[in-house]
């Protein structure tokens, strides 16, 4: 069956947050279940927020010199904690998305009423894992040590939004990158021995989210300098970590999405999907939006429906309905190339 609804990973390179939603809401009137504010402004780099955070503290300082990034995944900025500085006694500041994600709420709230986003579509706010920041941006034999002090504020960031914002007016989504780096050894050996830890920290990110409000998965392999840090073989690895975490929450994972590269057509790929337990409950996205579509070999997006299609009828839970986004967010994209990625997505949702 067709993709029947959209999703987005949240990063939209627009001007504001107002921008974001109206253009989203006019270009795919259909299939729209939750909209992003577009990470825009300070928050356009994704963890780079995170870094300008970073940079306030005394306690932190460079571990190298702190030039423009160069696009390479290994060249990201490093801090380290400043001599004689305990770690069990720091403490971090207002990490700033609840402060962001509240202002675009208020428009949110407004558009809502206005009648420009249509009634019953929730607002949906993006968080990095606290691994993310942490592991972009400490020296590793660090990591640990501050990797849970951040994670509690971090929570706290979440929790203060959550405490503001009506619980069926909203949707949270954890962006999931920075373990897939850790998990196919990309930038530093990890593997198979990590899984157990990576799966019990993205389950207490999801069971920090109340049950009554949707919580999502981004699986993503980057989109640093326009690139992956590596292609993924197949949606193996995706699958198991699917199954894996939501087996061990609390709570249902409400929504999930997947890494397919543009190119991708081949059955292996998708062959993994057999393989998915998770409930029927949990909402499948696919990237199936190409950001360079007149790259993408004709008839790909129909061969890639079909084998999603083909894989998920042999899987526990059959045939499901499912939906298209991003491969990433639309954050890097040129700002003049965003209306047609969007009108995109309402193509492909209203193919026959």
């Amino acid at each position: 069956m067709p993709a029947n609804h959209v999703h987005f990973n949240g990063s939209v390179n627009l001007s504001d947050a107002e921008s974001v939603m109206r253009e989203i809401a006019a270009r795919v009137p259909s299939g729209l279940r939750r909209i992003p504010d577009g990470e825009t402004g300070d928050r356009g780099g994704w963890i780079f927020f995170q870094l300008q955070k970073f940079l306030q503290l005394p306690w932190l300082v460079p571990d190298r010199p702190m030039g423009e990034a160069d696009g390479e995944y290994e060249q990201l900025p490093r801090l380290r904690l400043a001599e004689g500085v305990d770690p069990a006694q720091v403490t971090w500041p207002d990490i700033g998305y609840a402060e962001a994600y509240l202002e675009s709420y208020r428009v949110f709230a407004r558009l809502r009423a206005d009648g420009v986003i249509p009634a019953g579509v929730r607002f949906q706010v993006e968080y990095p894992t606290p691994l993310a920041s942490i592991g972009g941006y400490i020296v590793p034999e660090q990591q640990q040590v501050l990797l849970d002090s951040y994670a509690r504020a971090m929570f706290a960031d979440l929790d203060r939004l959550l405490a503001a914002i009506p619980p069926g007016e909203v949707a949270v989504q954890w962006d999931v990158a920075v373990e897939f780096g850790v998990l196919e050894e990309a930038f530093a050996p990890g593997g198979a021995h990590a899984f157990d830890a990576i799966i019990a920290a993205l389950t207490r990110c999801v069971d920090q989210v109340p049950a009554g409000i949707p919580v999502g998965l981004h699986l993503c392999y980057g989109d640093y300098g326009h690139e992956h840090f590596m292609q993924p073989a197949s949606l193996a690895l995706q699958v198991r970590v699917v199954n894996a975490v939501a087996a061990a929450a609390a709570r249902p994972v409400s929504f999930v999405s997947f890494t397919v590269p543009q190119y991708q057509r081949e059955e292996s790929y998708f062959a993994p999907l057999a393989g998915l337990t998770a409930g029927a409950g949990t909402e499948l996205n696919f990237a199936l939006v190409p950001y360079h579509p007149a790259e993408q070999a004709a008839g790909t997006t129909g061969e890639q429906v079909r084998l999603i299609d083909a894989a998920l009828a042999a899987s526990p839970g059959g045939q499901r309905d499912w939906g298209i986004c991003t491969e990433c967010g639309m954050g890097r994209v040129d700002r003049d190339d965003v209306p047609a990625l969007l009108d995109l997505h309402r193509e492909i949702i209203t193919a026959p």
